[in-house]
């Protein structure tokens, strides 16, 4: 079990720099972290995964992995070189035995599997001249599938609902329709003060909850576009937060049985909470 860690994105040179000084750019200030959720080695908390050999890759690039560039330059001695990272780590494991293991997963969560969407409108034009400025400011242009630029505009072809056409390895989606960080830094208007409600759906008013209900349709008018591969499987709820996989509490009242059903090809298990309203599930780790 191989996990990667998120962490969003950097998107300028100025952000990098930035980004370089905390514990999402350099494993210099990176903290430790828990082995909970689908990491979990209790056999009561993760029945299915508990006895895995288990990886955690520490999210430090900035670049969901696939930055490439062979420059440094001097003045600031950044290097964006995620794939390099990436290449390193799996060869590694290999060499220590990945390589005669019978079953694998490479999971997850946030910037390095989260499905981003593109949306429409005014969400639309944030997220698309986000990505835009971090595809230019990791120089990711060529690495793009062709398939996806060959037919659209680039800048939109780092968006999973594009990228998903081309994944030929089976494929498990765990997200929700609500996803807070999705909501919070590309759906809310930035007029409106987003304060505790952007990780504690308690402190959240009801304005702000009819802005949150906004966010489903686009979400799943998205979702439904990918096709019906008989080798993809989801599990979509409606809780009101982000990344699901990594945390004790939502792991064991959630995504943990659907998982293991389709990886063992119990069943392909395909099923979207059809609750239109925001759920407060609990966000804790412990």
């Amino acid at each position: 079990m191989v996990y990667l860690e998120g962490g969003g994105w950097c998107f300028s040179l100025e952000n990098c720099i930035d980004r370089s000084k905390k514990g999402f750019g350099s494993s210099k200030y990176a903290n430790g972290t828990n082995f909970v959720g689908i990491l979990d080695s209790n056999s009561q908390l993760n029945h299915y995964f508990y006895n895995w050999n288990k990886v955690f890759i520490h999210y430090c690039d900035g670049s969901m992995f696939m930055s490439n560039i062979k420059q440094v330059d001097p003045s600031n001695n950044l290097t964006f070189r995620g794939a390099r990272i990436y290449n390193a780590m799996m060869e590694e494991m290999l060499r220590k035995g990945m390589g005669n293991a019978h079953n694998a997963i490479l999971s997850g969560s946030s910037a390095d599997s989260g499905f981003f969407i593109h949306g429409e409108g005014a969400l639309a034009n944030i997220t698309g001249l986000h990505f835009a400025h971090v595809i230019a400011t990791h120089e990711l242009g060529a690495l793009l599938p062709r398939s996806c630029t060959s037919k659209r505009d680039p800048n939109l072809c780092l968006f999973p609902e594009y990228l998903v056409e081309d994944v030929s390895t089976p494929l498990f989606l765990v997200e929700t329709t609500f996803d807070s960080f999705q909501i919070v830094y590309s759906f809310v208007p930035r007029s409106i003060q987003w304060g505790d409600c952007s990780f504690h759906f308690a402190q959240c008013n009801s304005t702000k909850i009819g802005i949150i209900k906004e966010f489903r349709p686009i979400f799943l008018k998205t979702l439904l576009k990918l096709d019906k591969s008989s080798s993809r499987g989801m599990f979509v709820d409606s809780c009101y937060l982000h990344a699901h996989i990594v945390r004790r509490s939502t792991w064991m009242c959630s995504p943990l049985l659907p998982i293991a059903d389709w990886y063992f090809d119990r069943s392909s298990f395909q099923e979207i909470d059809n609750n239109a309203s925001p759920q407060s599930c609990p966000i804790s780790n412990p």
